[in-house]
């Protein structure tokens, strides 16, 4: 593996940090206090990222997307995770399962997708089905050459401004090596769809403006050509787009880890206490230390694992460990910054406070710390029969 960056790829994140720099940060303020992002600023955003030619930078160059490789998204991702996440979702990265369109499903969703005229939100978590994908409730029957969708997804971020939903639905069940589960199939589904509501969702502490959204389906018809994919391989590609997602959230947690960090070593350096900069006493300069070893190493996890799935290795077990040590690092980041701050850091005049709260939430969702646990430990364990 080489170290280095390539040509492309300095300038990308050269690009991309001075773009969050310039463009996102001033947004942060107010959408923290207004609680979502006006319209006007999204366009702004959007028509800027379209000009720079980097939306949809994640979607491969044969259907008209940027192209970019793992290692490259992964440090493109590393940048915007800097900014507010409902301001850095403005940046578009459409949802790379929408490369499995066909037909009339590439001009209807995909393409528009790409060119920033449509934007897709996925719903696949349940109030009783949130690490268990499979014990989902909401389900599909067929009737003729329709489907009708019932039951209702909830967290379901962004949610509130798509123009349609990647939805998992279960529509049957299937025989697997581990007893009898449910089929699982993907629909898109368009907002204006009869039987088909969004709802606001729930007021979450982390990542204002980002807002999570609940989507009920009542006797929902949808036509068989709007099955995403084959019927009843659904939870495949629901994998599939978790492991992409998994490495942009480890991604997006080192470059806000190393957000916080720059502010809390330099605050450490200008605040003086006991007649002396705070960063002398030992108490505050062995967690700088400690921090600075732990950003490094989680983003040298995340890159390994971008690198890996580059030269066509699986890399299930890496990104679960990228996924695992990066955010619970910006966790420890996060904590310890406001600590150095003291009484300051939890004041809303500093940013220190948002980076604390949003930090909690990257060990839950696309998969909980515990799941990541179970994928790495279950990696060692099943080749020697357990």
């Amino acid at each position: 593996m080489d170290f280095g960056l390539s040509q492309e790829q300095q300038m990308v994140v050269d690009t991309v940090r001075d773009f969050v720099e310039k463009e996102l940060y001033p947004h942060e303020n107010k959408v923290e206090e207004l609680g979502y992002v006006p319209a006007e600023i999204t366009k702004e955003i959007r028509d800027k990222v379209l000009g720079l030619g980097f939306y949809a930078a994640n979607i491969p160059e044969e259907f008209g997307g940027g192209g970019l490789d793992h290692v490259t998204m992964s440090l493109m991702e590393r940048e915007l995770g800097r900014a507010s996440q409902a301001l850095s979702v403005i940046f578009g990265r459409p949802s790379n399962i929408l490369c499995g369109c066909t037909g009339d499903q590439v001009e209807k969703y995909l393409l528009p997708a790409i060119r920033g005229e449509k934007t897709d939100c996925i719903a696949l978590t349940e109030p009783d089905a949130g690490s268990d994908v499979r014990s989902m409730k909401a389900s599909a029957r067929k009737d003729g050459d329709d489907w009708i969708l019932n039951g209702t997804k909830h967290f379901i971020t962004h949610a509130d401004e798509s123009d349609f939903a990647i939805v998992f639905i279960a529509t049957g069940e299937e025989e697997t090596p581990r007893g009898t589960k449910k089929k699982i199939t993907c629909f898109l589904v368009d907002r204006d769809t009869p039987g088909f509501e969004i709802t606001d969702g729930y007021n979450c502490v982390s990542h204002r403006g980002y807002n999570n959204s609940i989507l009920n389906f009542d006797n929902c018809r949808v036509p068989s050509s709007q099955i995403l994919g084959e019927e009843g391989t659904g939870f495949d590609e629901a994998n599939t787009w978790l492991g992409a997602t998994r490495l942009t959230v480890a991604a997006m947690s080192v470059g806000r880890a190393q957000r916080c960090f720059d502010m809390g070593v330099e605050w450490a350096a200008e605040r003086k206490q006991f007649g002396q900069s705070i960063g002398k006493f030992q108490g505050v300069s062995f967690k700088l230390a400690d921090m600075a070893t732990e950003i490094q190493a989680a983003e040298y996890l995340t890159l390994g694992a971008a690198w890996k799935l580059d030269q066509g290795i699986p890399a299930d077990q890496d990104i679960a460990m990228a996924k695992l040590f990066a955010t619970e690092m910006l966790g420890k980041v996060t904590d310890e910054t406001l600590q150095i701050y003291g009484g300051m850091g939890l004041m809303t005049e500093l940013p220190i406070e948002r980076f604390w709260r949003d930090a909690r939430v990257e060990r839950i969702w696309d998969g909980t710390s515990e799941i990541q646990r179970h994928i790495i430990s279950r990696g060692l364990l099943r080749p020697l029969g357990s």
